[in-house]
């Protein structure tokens, strides 16, 4: 590749995977307290900040990651013997 000015290559380390919980958390952020909104002065985004941060902790759930185990499924006799 050839080298830009503006763009660099920047390596993440194997061990970084929270980075992508941190990115899921910050758009759901956004979304909550920012999106749609005009701001005044400072201490309104600090109020929508506040608020929107208050509301996120009262619903929050732990992080399942990946799909959910399936279902044990019960199987069903297809032949009933009498001895």
């Amino acid at each position: 590749m050839e080298s830009h000015p503006r763009i660099k290559h920047v390596f993440i380390p194997v061990g970084a995977c929270w980075l992508n919980l941190q990115e899921a958390w910050w758009r759901i952020f956004r979304k909550v307290s920012l999106a749609g909104h005009s701001f005044a002065d400072p201490d309104e985004i600090t109020q929508a900040t506040r608020l929107a941060t208050a509301q996120l902790n009262a619903r929050a759930r732990p992080w399942i990651w990946g799909r959910p185990a399936p279902s044990i499924r019960q199987l069903r006799r297809r032949y009933i013997y009498y001895l």
